[in-house]
């Protein structure tokens, strides 16, 4: 009998992994993982032209190198059944109406490349859909600047030319699919969580029709978008015609990889960023600050609440290399952990807030920045370390308040996604911060896992994702608990916590700062060299 396969694939913020897994014994058989060619572009487009400030995108190009890569390493001469992919969001791209990426076509012009979910049009997003109904209900009447109604308002307002030349804005996961398959879809996740589309009520009514006609049909979660083309099986060296599954949020994905769909639990996912799924049977109304619900979109048949922070391990990984102790970023965070655990809690009187990459929760806001408060001249890199750590595990700490001041009351917390398992540290300190036992589901490439579950039910190797988990998913956890004595002192950290995020005035600030940051910026790309700027300095100081 010809062993068979199936393969999940992750698309991240910096690199893609994929996994191997046998279809009838649910045992990983082979992992990989591949960087973006280009990486995230910020400062310059591969072509050299500077980008406007606030800016995040990527090659569109690099998705299908990586795809390619880990297909071929995971799949050449086996029988594969089916593949699941998840992405990053929302991170969509202007294309034509043969997926042909405009970047392409326009390599000098920004906005013509993928806007990772990172780049920020929150000015775009004001008022947008205000007064619509489901945004109020389901979206707490706001929209944030990461979501891709958003960034088409910007692409169409900025760059008008580009936009009519626009056929296709799609999340860069759903374009994926479609060079996969040949077939154009579009995953209700998505679609529900990313551009507020309802299966009953379709998009909202009052986008532009502009927009209205550059989205594309939608598919629910677990269905096949169709079949890895003949093309991409030479290309790759796969065997068969695997089903390909509809996309789905990177977040959501390790959902079936390590969770059974119990009421009550609360699945943390951190990561660069964090996410929050807490799923129902039933419909309570959203809490205040939560970022929004949808039904059938996370996993069938469920409601899923979704909260976040939109920087996690990206400010730990942005302070070890910032200031960094050893030559690898994996010796700097071993070197800042044993340095931090060293610490007790406040022994240096720091909080920090975490929104490195803006606010999700409670303000949906991407203009907030990072803070941090208690600086003296006795402070060590460790303690700041420490506070960002400590930040981190606050700000899921406001999360689980607004579920339960929500009446959705969490029964139990499961840890997981890249950091649950590569940082114990972080993670006994926020089972000290949450005073509440965490589980971390035993289970490497958790995420991969969660997406080649999709690919096993969009195939029917299992009948549906309850199956799925029992075949593929954790098989046991490991328990971290809270230390009590711990957990005092930081109730009192948490509240100055709260006390900052609450201020108006510091908002206020983060905003006017992040105003005047742009403008400078947008000022120098704009400006050509002056002989005075680029000259060597000729005089001296007569001191």
């Amino acid at each position: 009998m010809v062993e068979r396969f199936l393969i999940g694939l992750d698309f991240g913020t910096d690199s893609a992994r994929g996994v191997l897994i046998s279809s009838v014994s649910g045992v990983q058989v082979a992992s990989a993982v591949r960087s973006y060619p280009h990486g995230t572009l910020s400062q310059t487009l591969p072509s050299g032209v500077p980008m406007p400030a606030g800016f995040s995108l990527q090659v569109a190009g690099d998705y299908l190198d990586v795809a390619a890569h880990l297909l071929r390493e995971l799949g050449s001469e086996r029988q594969i059944e089916a593949i699941g992919i998840d992405f990053t969001a929302s991170s969509p791209m202007p294309c034509t109406s043969a997926g042909l990426p405009l970047s392409d076509l326009a390599p000098d012009a920004p906005h013509s490349y993928v806007k990772l979910w990172k780049h920020s049009a929150q000015a775009h997003a004001q008022g947008l859909l205000a007064g619509n109904s489901l945004v109020e209900t389901r979206f707490g009447g706001r929209l944030s600047g990461e979501w891709l109604l958003a960034k088409a308002r910007q692409l169409a307002t900025e760059a008008p030319d580009l936009w009519a030349r626009t056929d296709r804005f799609i999340e860069a996961g759903d374009w994926l699919v479609w060079m996969l398959t040949g077939v154009e879809l579009r995953s209700g996740d998505f679609a529900a969580y990313k551009a507020q589309y309802d299966p009953e009520l379709g998009y909202p009514a009052q986008i532009d029709a502009s927009l209205a006609s550059k989205l594309g049909p939608v598919a629910p979660v677990g269905t096949a978008a169709g079949r890895l083309s003949p093309a991409w099986c030479e290309r790759t060296g796969i065997v068969g015609s695997p089903a390909v599954s509809v996309a789905i949020i990177d977040s959501h994905a390790v959902l079936p990889a390590v969770h059974d769909g119990s009421a009550g639990t609360l699945t943390c996912a951190i990561g660069t960023s964090a996410a929050y799924l807490y799923l129902a049977q039933s419909r309570q109304p959203l809490p205040a600050g939560v970022e929004g619900v949808a039904f059938d979109a996370a996993l069938p048949g469920l409601w899923c609440y979704e909260a976040g922070q939109a920087a996690y391990g990206d400010v730990l990984s942005w302070f070890v290399a910032t200031f960094p102790r050893a030559a690898t970023q994996d010796d700097n965070f071993a070197a800042y952990n044993e340095a931090a655990q060293a610490l007790a809690p406040a022994q240096e009187p720091l909080v920090a807030l975490e929104w490195w990459s803006g606010n999700r929760v409670p303000f949906s806001d991407s203009l907030l920045s990072g803070m941090l408060l208690g600086l003296t001249m006795h402070t060590s890199a460790a303690g700041i370390y420490r506070a960002l750590v400590e930040s981190l595990c606050f700000g899921t700490r406001a999360v689980v308040d607004l579920f339960e001041a929500g009446s959705l009351p969490v029964e139990r917390l499961v840890v997981t996604s890249g950091l649950a398992g590569r940082n114990p540290f972080l993670v006994q300190t926020l089972a000290d911060v949450l005073g509440r036992p965490l589980d971390v589901p035993l289970l490497d490439n958790a995420t991969c896992v969660g997406a080649a579950i999709h690919g096993a039910v969009a195939a029917g190797v299992v009948p549906d994702f309850g199956a799925g988990f029992a075949r593929f998913g954790a098989k046991s956890v490991v328990t971290y608990t809270p230390r009590h004595q711990t957990t005092a002192i930081y109730d009192q950290l948490y509240a100055q916590y709260r006390a900052l995020a609450a201020d108006d005035r510091i908002r206020e600030a983060m905003r006017t700062l992040r105003g005047l940051s742009a403008a400078v910026r947008t000022r120098q790309a704009e400006a050509p060299p002056t002989a005075d700027r680029d000259a060597p300095l000729q005089r001296r100081s007569a001191w």
